[in-house]
């Protein structure tokens, strides 16, 4: 609370607070406290406030935000140490430069006073040009770190925000446009990852190749904007089967598509192959092309035991061939092709 002998010289400049120092001094005496304001007096953006009862100075500073605190080190009630203490441990007030003066120049107190968390210690009372010089030191230092921090704050949430959009535009580089599914870039660097994943921990690992059948002829008959909806309610099954967070689904090109199956035995890429044909089969999408009259697709499926200084590209190539086989074999089927050694 301000004393009120001080009051004409306590209200805030009308302009800019951020451009004015702002100096609270606390001292149970009030003759310190009118030599201070009339050693400030004639520096015009300094705000001078006086607080002489030591259990008010902490709620005091929260109101104020001084840039500078002038802390007695003896008071009545809550001596200075304490009161220098409080400041450095109040989430508000823990960095405002405190001035602490003292009666007498003491070695060990002004040992304590910096340990404490002083920032100056002055002797009262200075001369005013040294008084002026050190309060705008202070006071200027403070706010300058405050820039500072701000800088570095915005800095910081800027650099987050990019950090944000460039890993958005990595995912985006990574999906395919029309189906949202991953793209081909992005299996190949999947499938060289899970392929060296499998030979490190020895297990089995499948591929699935998955193509709409008769899709030229659909699209012949509806149009390419009719096939592309067929396409993304393709991939839409291909999400919904595929359960496991290791399973990729990705667009291979044009209407033909790669499940990757990591640790996965031929028995259960067979049965993710046929749950796909079904489900893409309960669709009952429409295809006068087609013999069944609705849209199908037929799946190959593959599966190997990765060997050292071999690659994953023979495994796709089976499992093209084994689609294949499911096309010529009727379509809307899945076929497992054994890999020959």
């Amino acid at each position: 609370m301000s004393d009120p002998t001080f009051s004409g010289f306590n209200e805030p400049h009308p302009h800019s607070r951020q451009q004015r120092l702002v100096v609270l001094l606390v001292d149970d005496q009030p003759i310190i406290g009118e030599a201070v304001r009339r050693a400030l007096a004639s520096e015009a953006d300094i705000d001078f406030h006086y607080c002489a009862q030591a259990n008010e100075a902490v709620a005091t500073a929260e109101a104020l935000r001084p840039n500078v605190i002038m802390q007695d080190l003896v008071m009545p009630g809550v001596d200075g140490m304490t009161l220098v203490h409080h400041y450095r441990i109040h989430p508000v007030l823990k960095h405002v430069p405190v001035i602490v003066l003292s009666s007498k120049e003491d070695a060990v107190v002004k040992s304590q006073a910096f340990a404490t968390g002083a920032t100056d210690y002055l002797v009262k009372l200075p001369d005013s040009i040294e008084l002026i010089a050190r309060v705008r030191h202070h006071a200027r230092a403070y706010l300058n770190q405050i820039e500072r921090d701000e800088a570095y704050r915005v800095l910081s949430e800027h650099q987050k925000r990019l950090l944000e959009l460039n890993e958005t535009l990595r995912r985006l580089s990574d999906v395919d446009g029309l189906t949202g599914l991953n793209n081909r870039r992005y299996l190949d660097s999947y499938l060289d990852a899970e392929w060296r994943r499998a030979l490190r921990e020895g297990t089995e690992f499948s591929v699935l190749m998955l193509d709409v059948d008769n899709f030229k002829l659909y699209n012949d008959y509806y149009g390419h904007l009719a096939g592309d909806e067929v396409l993304k309610e393709v991939a839409g099954v291909m999400r919904q089967t595929l359960q496991r967070p290791a399973d990729l689904a990705a667009r291979y090109g044009g209407e033909e598509f790669t499940v990757v199956l990591p640790s996965t035995p031929a028995s259960g890429a067979l049965l993710i192959a046929e749950q796909l044909c079904s489900a893409v089969r309960a669709l009952a999408l429409p295809n006068p092309a087609a013999p069944s009259g609705i849209v199908t697709v037929s799946v190959g499926v593959a599966t190997a035991a990765p060997a050292h200084r071999e690659s994953y590209a023979p495994l796709l190539r089976i499992a093209d061939m084994a689609l294949y086989e499911a096309k010529r074999a009727g379509k809307d089927q899945a076929v497992y092709r054994v890999r020959e050694e």
